[in-house]
């Protein structure tokens, strides 16, 4: 049994020299440094992104590209003044043509996209898609993206660390239980955070629209409208964004607080896309 004491030493070593703190001040575990995170994003959006411009699925329609631009713009710029080292980044917003597919996104590096799909079936008024992009870019001004993979890392690390014990007890079915054993560590771990890194965009998101003068109200209209689509079948935005029962709720009563930003009589400038 003795070398099962090497897997909690390992993992609390692991923990205490790769912790990081998000910007509402709660501790992450960074085994993937947020450069990284950004460096591997951009490669990514790249290669997700290039077969579809070959199809001519990236910003085909000008009218609905540059409304997505306009209110994003808007947004960055918030979020350039608040987290100036963001300045750097390479940001980007593209616009899929996919009419079934209800979703967004934001890599790390501020690298986004959103589907015709959800611009169509969701139908959301200007406020309310602020409140989708500013809740994708706290995403990654939150670093989730290098959070996730650093769990997987760490998910992957910590398996292989057991399998080696396992492989050493004599049983002989070390192997044969890591399927299993890898899947289960990766859903203990992922989807506690998921909620947790939901729950945080969710406040700076709200926070980050008021600030680039979209009335945060609209947080609350925009979720009760994303339950309404797909019936049976919940839109992708949904799988990927778990949706609590009481995230309207929650964002409600969030509103009032992040108000006076949104009614704050001031510019708000458009960062260039």
């Amino acid at each position: 049994m003795k070398h099962f004491k090497i897997i909690p030493s390992f993992l609390l070593v692991l923990f205490f020299t790769a912790c990081a703190t998000s910007p509402t001040g709660r501790n992450q575990l960074m085994l993937v440094s947020p450069d990284e995170a950004i460096f591997a994003s951009r490669e990514a959006y790249v290669k997700a992104l290039s077969p579809l411009a070959t199809d001519g699925k990236i910003d085909n329609n000008p009218v609905v590209s540059n409304r997505v631009k306009q209110i994003t713009g808007r947004l960055i710029t918030q979020a350039i003044e608040t987290y100036p080292h963001t300045s750097n980044w390479e940001w980007s917003v593209k616009v899929i043509d996919d009419p079934e597919m209800v979703n967004a996104w934001c890599m790390a590096g501020g690298k986004m996209a959103i589907y015709t799909g959800l611009l169509n079936k969701v139908q959301p008024t200007d406020d309310e898609l602020a409140q989708v992009m500013g809740h994708e870019i706290s995403h990654a001004l939150a670093n989730h993206t290098a959070e996730k993979m650093s769990m997987a890392m760490a998910s992957q690390m910590g398996m292989s660390a057991l399998s080696i014990v396992l492989s050493t007890t004599g049983y002989g079915y070390g192997g044969l239980t890591m399927t299993g054993a890898e899947l289960a560590a990766a859903t203990a771990i992922h989807l506690p955070n998921s909620r947790t890194a939901e729950e945080e965009a969710d406040r700076m998101g709200i926070e980050l629209a008021a600030k680039a003068g979209y009335n945060p109200d609209a947080a609350a209209t925009l979720w009760q409208k994303m339950g309404k689509v797909g019936g049976d079948s919940p839109p992708e935005f949904l799988s990927t964004h778990p949706a609590p029962s009481n995230r309207q709720e929650t964002l409600r009563k969030l509103a009032p607080q992040v108000k006076h930003y949104y009614q704050e009589k001031k510019v708000r400038p458009v960062y260039p896309l």
